[in-house]
């Protein structure tokens, strides 16, 4: 089972909300209601039938409900017994019904569910920068698998049970930090820790959600960065107008892509080699300028001479100004703001980060 700074009031309410519909705990909390009335009903029996002080008819209401056969404080009238007998009966029913309701919890792993939720809950809150996905369908998954590998902490909002059960069985996975609930509504993004993420992709089935979705993320976090997917062409206009910083629609990417397979086979294969799905993958990294080692700031590509030391490559430098440079030369010096594009083997990326990132 998947294992949810203080949160928003509304994220701890759809936590609580979430809990109290998936585990049933209406019949819990009835059960606890009707134990609490049957000693509230003994207490006030006793002491209206037999007149007894407070505490004589708490005493004789315990050792009722418990059955344990103590003496009785005062023997009782013909209508006191009337009454015990009575109120005996009901009680055995009251805790036949409590008792079956624990067990189901306790035999069926409804506690042991319950803590995993809370243990979600607390991770969610210990994230910071964060990537919120919204949908675990084909396009979901993918992003999160993505995400993961490149070491992104990730939190998943899905409302459908069986799509998410049915992913989080495969090992590729491994444990899913997920929040339950309706991702177009501002509780359920709050409860992933939007105001604390750094980024949202949302790969609902339906472009209308998605743009609700990204709606909403753009009110509650103003700086997020936003990728939605999208099914029509018309949609993208929308998600765009509704503050999504990029819009992508895998139906004409996956057209486009067959089309070049016939046209630049070879221009495909290593794409997919950089997407992951060739046989030796390839990895793009980027890094700021400011990132770099302070004995490496000032220098010029030539003299970083990455391919020699790593064995990745530069294959672009974009600006701070916004505009990007392929290939950029030998002399180049990157400056405050830019940021370097890096091409290689996993290896090779992890050796770059090694040699050249400030720790």
């Amino acid at each position: 089972m998947p294992p949810i700074i203080q949160p928003p009031r509304s994220g701890l309410l759809i936590y609580l909300r979430n809990v109290w519909q998936r585990f049933n705990l209406g019949r819990f909390v009835g059960a606890l209601v009707l134990t609490g009335t049957a000693l509230a009903a003994g207490i006030t029996g006793f002491m209206w039938i037999e007149k007894f002080s407070f505490l004589d008819a708490l005493y004789m209401t315990m050792i009722t409900v418990s059955t344990v056969g103590y003496q009785e404080v005062h023997p009782l009238s013909d209508a006191g017994r009337l009454f015990v007998s009575v109120y005996i009966f009901f009680n055995l029913l009251i805790l036949a019904y409590l008792l079956s309701v624990l067990s189901t919890y306790i035999f069926d792993g409804g506690l042991r569910t319950m803590f995993a939720m809370l243990k979600n809950d607390q991770q969610i809150r210990q994230y910071s920068g964060h990537v919120i996905v919204c949908g675990f369908g084909r396009n979901g998954r993918k992003a999160y698998l993505e995400l993961r590998a490149s070491g992104a902490d990730v939190v998943v909002v899905e409302q459908n049970e069986a799509v998410f059960s049915a992913a989080a069985a495969e090992d590729a996975f491994g444990p899913i930090t997920v929040v339950r609930g309706d991702a177009t509504l501002d509780e359920s993004l709050q409860a992933a820790g939007i105001e604390r993420a750094r980024a949202l992709i949302t790969a609902l089935p339906k472009d209308a959600d998605n743009v609700f979705v990204t709606l909403t993320a753009r009110e509650l976090a103003p700086q997020i960065t936003i990728v939605a997917r999208a099914s029509l062409k018309s949609s993208e206009t929308k998600l765009l107008r509704a503050g999504a910083n990029s819009v992508v629609m895998p139906d004409e990417i996956g057209g486009s892509h067959m089309a070049n397979l016939i046209m630049r086979p070879e221009v495909i294969r290593f794409l997919d080699m950089l997407s992951g799905l060739g046989p030796h993958r390839l990895r793009l990294e980027e890094m700021r300028a400011e990132e770099l080692r302070p004995e490496l700031r000032g220098q010029s590509i030539r003299q970083l001479d990455v391919r020699s030391r790593t064995g990745s490559t530069v294959i672009g430098l974009r600006h701070q100004s916004g505009e990007f440079t392929i290939s950029p030369p030998a002399d180049l010096v990157p400056g405050t703001g830019d940021v370097l594009l890096f091409l290689g083997t996993e290896e090779q990326i992890l050796k770059l980060l090694d040699t050249f990132r400030e720790v």
